[in-house]
């Protein structure tokens, strides 16, 4: 009878009609989309699993003040970039690229301390050098050129 998106676009409602004994019913309808592999850098392949991408977020963002739902929301981006690469399997390197971008958006500290193990920074002066760069910057750029300072 009637279609409509929900949640974000999400969903889809539509609003149906039994043939029958005309009882009306609405169902949601939701695509079944498949994450892609991920491609280690030993060349393994490997499912993606949201349980990883979270716990290796939450154990950057320890002790800071950044809610679950800032968390959850900065997953779900994530998650929607990699399923628009449209590539059955995506090399983990740029998954740890957009964790990295959206720790740089949620917190400043939580975003080096994921860049220290993902970089693996092996002495003091790597951290001083990506301090310095995202202290030089202003708040207002810092969150979108982050990713950019371990690049130089």
């Amino acid at each position: 009878m009637d279609s409509r998106l929900s949640h974000e676009g999400d969903q889809v409602r539509r609003r149906r009609e039994c043939g029958e004994c005309k009882e009306r019913f609405t169902t949601y309808e939701a695509a079944e989309l498949n994450m892609p592999r991920v491609v280690k850098s030993d060349g393994s392949r490997q499912p993606f699993r949201e349980e990883k991408l979270r716990a290796g977020m939450l154990r950057a963002l320890e002790k800071r003040p950044v809610s679950s739902d800032r968390v959850e929301a900065a997953i779900t981006r994530i998650e929607k970039r990699l399923l628009a690469t449209g590539e059955r399997e995506v090399q983990s390197r740029l998954v740890g690229e957009y964790v990295m971008n959206e720790l740089s958006q949620l917190d400043d500290v939580a975003y080096v301390r994921f860049a220290s193990v993902y970089r693996r920074f092996e002495d003091v002066n790597q951290f001083r050098e990506v301090i310095d760069r995202l202290e030089s910057e202003p708040d207002s750029e810092t969150a979108g050129r982050q990713a950019d300072a371990f690049d130089a």
